[in-house]
């Protein structure tokens, strides 16, 4: 069948939960065989999050291709199982930068560039995932001239192995789900919302608008009031677009007869009124919108017979786990960002390791800028393992050393991730090889002992966006290590190499110097995994411990709901026989 539309938008306040209803939209669709994909498109100017502090916009999640993306991007993959790309996420400054390159170049022939026809073009080309016509007018964007017209797009969107096209996932898409930022009256969302106008009507039944509103609960006058929902569909229609679908955020269960006003008022099917009621995890959401009927009813508004309700066995065995999972575990991380959404990745990955090993994973954040080694063992006192996070720069670095020479003395399980892996090393280095001054250039370029140092590529690099080692990479296993025998019992069938060649994603500008490798071997501290193209020491551990090891990648990247990530069941299981 020709490729499916589904637009999703957002309207009243933020935060809704556009990301989970999109991620949950395509696992029904991947429930009932088909093929999906689902792209986030922010209205910030920033090219994209990598340079955006963590208080501002939560993780950055980088896809296996390499592109710092929307932490939404982490919902998609964790509800899907599908590799998202750079093609995945889009910003309005990607959209304009690629125009503006394009009238640098004279491939507009000296039109004047306007926001409508060409930013909305540009828009429409990327929601379509289609490679840029050569010889058809600007405003013709849709796979309406032939193929012999076609070219390869230039610039950030060159064709290449590590790279793909903008179809993603290549083979044929049966659903392309686009996710857009923000909340409908937005300044920025405007040439957004005026593209989906336009691909509505080009596209006709291939195309699904379904908007998400807030049904606010009043207390004090004991009301759930549909106001705002019907003024957002207004702003909505004001814009030219009739929502086809419309689900209601809501804290309290919507009767019928509210949902039929709803329906009333903003011209949309009783059937296509569904509502989102808050749920105990954000797991249970894909199966609460099968209940309403979302996917059916955006089968019916496309036109393809429903069908047959899929089971989602695998889906609901993993609500039964998580249901029964009574016993918590109490796992400390240890970081600067005081913020639920900046180590989304590593909660979420802690949780679905804990549910698979029958236990609710109790997470608790310990800001490193307040640890001293006078408070650290209070700070750690009922912790079962300790993470120690990523991040960039100074701040907060010396806590993380702290907590990291408790738990090794200790023998507390201790997962640290990337600078976490680095925090390790250098304690391991201060305090175990002696040298007191032992640091990361990042942190001290004149340190004497730099066993943590920047990568020879990146010693030029003056741009901070987009520059560092990103992406997934190859890594060697050490036959017998702890981390070998973590992914040796459940290799993922998915994840290229097999039991000793494993690929995982990186946002790293310094590394392990390798100066001082033979040091660190011969005081016990091992390097167990190889980058074996770059000799870059992608993971260290010591034996001795009951499970201390340090990853320069980011694992949590990498674990879905039905595959969680070896290294987090690894590190969870460990703790659990402390």
């Amino acid at each position: 069948m020709d490729t499916k539309y589904i637009f999703v938008t957002g309207g009243v306040v933020s935060s809704l939960g556009k990301g989970i209803i999109s991620a949950s939209i395509g696992k029904l669709l991947q429930a009932r065989g088909y093929k999906v994909t689902i792209q986030k498109f922010d209205p910030y100017i920033n090219i994209d999050p990598g340079t955006l502090n963590p208080y501002e916009h939560g993780e950055c999640y980088v896809t296996e291709d390499g592109m710092e993306t929307d932490l939404d991007l982490g919902h998609y993959e964790r509800f899907t199982g599908i590799h998202t790309t750079r093609h995945n996420s889009i910003t309005t400054g990607r959209i304009y930068k690629a125009v503006i390159d394009r009238e640098r170049r004279g491939d507009y022939l000296g039109k004047t560039i306007q926001v409508v026809p060409h930013i909305t073009d540009e828009i429409k080309r990327r929601m379509l995932r289609s490679p840029l016509p050569t010889f058809c007018p600007p405003s013709l964007t849709l796979p309406n001239c032939s193929a012999s017209n076609r070219q390869l797009p230039r610039g950030e969107e060159t064709y290449s192995p590590n790279h793909p096209p903008l179809g993603g996932q290549e083979g044929g898409l049966d659903f392309v789900i686009t996710e857009v930022g923000g909340t409908i009256g937005d300044i920025e969302s405007a040439p957004f919302m005026e593209a989906i106008r336009q691909l509505r009507w080009q596209l006709g039944r291939d195309a699904v608008c379904v908007h998400l509103t807030y049904v606010p609960y009043l207390k004090a006058a004991d009301e759930l009031k549909t106001k705002p929902t019907q003024h957002s569909v207004k702003e909505l229609q004001g814009m030219g677009i009739q929502p086809d679908i419309l689900v209601l955020r809501t804290e309290r269960h919507l009767d019928d007869a509210m949902r039929l006003k709803v329906a009333g008022f903003c011209n949309v099917d009783l059937e296509c009124v569904v509502q989102s009621e808050d749920m105990p995890s954000i797991y249970e959401v894909p199966v609460n919108m099968q209940k309403q009927g979302l996917d059916a009813a955006i089968l019916r508004k496309i036109g393809i017979p429903v069908g047959e309700t899929p089971a989602m066995k695998p889906w609901r065995d993993f609500l039964e786990k998580q249901r029964n999972a009574k016993r918590e575990l109490h796992i400390g991380l240890v970081g600067k960002y005081d913020l639920q959404d900046a180590y989304k990745s590593i909660r979420e990955s802690l949780n679905l390791a804990g549910i698979y090993n029958d236990v609710k994973a109790k997470i608790h954040f310990i800001n490193s800028e307040e640890v001293t080694k006078e408070n650290i063992a209070e700070k750690l006192d009922g912790m079962a393992g300790i993470v120690i996070c990523p991040g960039f720069g100074q701040r907060g670095i010396e806590g993380k050393i702290i907590a990291a020479e408790y738990t090794r003395t200790h023998d507390i399980p201790t997962f640290g991730i990337c600078l976490g892996m680095q925090m390790m090393v250098i304690e391991f280095a201060r305090n175990v090889l002696g040298y007191q001054d032992a640091n990361s250039a990042e942190m001290n370029p004149d340190t004497p002992h730099n066993v943590i140092d920047i990568m020879e590529e990146q010693k030029n690099i003056t741009q901070m966006g987009g520059t560092m080692r990103l992406g997934a990479y190859e890594c060697e296993l050490k036959e017998g290590s702890r981390a070998y025998e973590a992914y040796r019992p459940t290799p993922d069938p998915s994840r290229d190499g097999g039991e000793l060649l494993i690929k995982e994603r990186h946002r790293h500008r310094y590394e392990f110097n390798n100066k001082y490798k033979e040091e660190y071997e011969a005081a016990g501290m091992k390097c167990v995994g190889i980058n074996p193209a770059a000799d870059l020491v992608e993971i260290v551990e010591i034996p001795e411990k009951r499970w201390y090891i340090g990853a320069q990648f980011h694992p949590e990247y990498s674990s879905t709901v039905l595959h969680p990530h070896p290294l987090f069941m690894s590190f969870v299981k460990t703790c659990l026989n402390g």
